[in-house]
């Protein structure tokens, strides 16, 4: 089903966006800024594996930095190439279960990923903000400034929220959340991490937001810087919505839509986004090339010198296992 509806939302896409423009403005795209594009997201990979590997060691999981990035290479991979688009991330925390049980490892993978959203997130509320209240900013349409402002104004209360549901909440639910804030305040938020984990992120953020603005550049759109920090998070964003394959069609979708806001035809915006996801294929060639290197053992097997897991651990929380030191 996520194929049919991923070839019959660029199908339509090429229908009303121009394809044959855009395809020919694909054919015509500058290397140089291609290669830009693919620096970048090399560059936001390494990040993002050194993002897992610090939210993991706070929850007694122990990675090398060449497991680490190995390991985010593969499942970038599976999540680009196979329908679910959270396949990879699931088998990076099976992979990595042994050291400290799979709700650990479960976790680590989900925090890192929340914390590269909460990124783009803070990226966009910022750009929107100013641009909505600076004169002369990005001319934002009363249809969409009004669900962008809620949906900023949501982001922003819903820490808040969680924390009061797991506050009041009685019973299994309240624990649930309480647990979960509690293991996302040890992994990311703790003092002794914090900073490393926002400069991380806004890193991962920045990263993929200047690689679709290279490809951008490629094709022949010009943005501004405005458009680039505004437009982009929400192009980004229609990649986690579960209905395509790895976002194709939905984020090909949104740039079409998005770009004549800042001046660009619906074609460059489709040309732009075909262009992000070629490149970002693209930019899984050196994990082939780490993974054929990769030695048979699990990805979060104990490091060599480290003691075996004693019978039993192998199901400890993360308030059990404890942070690494």
């Amino acid at each position: 089903m996520k194929i049919a509806v991923t070839a019959g939302l660029l199908g339509l896409l090429w229908r009303v966006a121009d394809g044959a423009e855009a395809a020919g403005r694909l054919a015509g795209a500058d290397p140089a800024w291609l290669a830009a594009a693919l620096a970048a997201l090399t560059v936001q990979t390494i990040l993002s594996a050194l993002r897992w590997r610090l939210t993991a060691s706070r929850l007694g999981i122990r990675l090398d930095r060449l497991t680490a990035l190995r390991e985010y290479y593969l499942s970038q991979l599976v999540n680009q190439a196979l329908p679910g688009g959270m396949l990879g991330d699931a088998g990076r925390a099976v992979r990595a279960r042994s050291q400290a049980g799979l709700l650990a490892s479960g976790q680590a993978v989900f925090f890192e990923r929340l914390a590269g959203q909460i990124a783009l997130f803070i990226v966009l509320a910022m750009a929107f903000l100013v641009t909505a209240a600076r004169p002369g900013g990005l001319d934002w349409p009363g249809a969409l400034q009004g669900p962008l402002a809620a949906f900023v104004l949501a982001g922003l209360a819903l820490p808040g929220a969680l924390w009061a549901a797991g506050t009041l909440l009685p019973g299994p639910a309240g624990r649930v959340l309480e647990a979960f804030a509690r293991a996302f305040g040890q992994a990311v938020a703790a003092p002794a991490v914090r900073w490393r984990q926002l400069w991380l992120s806004l890193g991962t953020a920045l990263c993929n937001i200047a690689a679709f603005a290279f490809c951008a550049r490629a094709i022949g759109a010009e943005l501004s810087g405005a458009a680039v920090l505004t437009l982009v998070p929400l192009i980004l964003f229609t990649m986690v919505i579960p209905l395509t394959i790895s976002g194709w069609g939905l984020r090909e979708g949104a740039a079409a839509a998005l770009f004549p806001l800042a001046g660009a035809s619906a074609a460059e915006g489709l040309a732009a986004s075909v262009a992000f996801g070629l490149v970002f294929l693209a930019s899984m060639g050196p994990g082939l090339v780490l993974f054929g290197l990769a030695p048979r053992r699990d990805a979060g097997d104990a490091p060599r010198g480290m003691p075996p897991r004693k019978p039993g651990q192998e199901n400890a929380t993360p308030c059990q296992s404890g942070p690494a030191t």
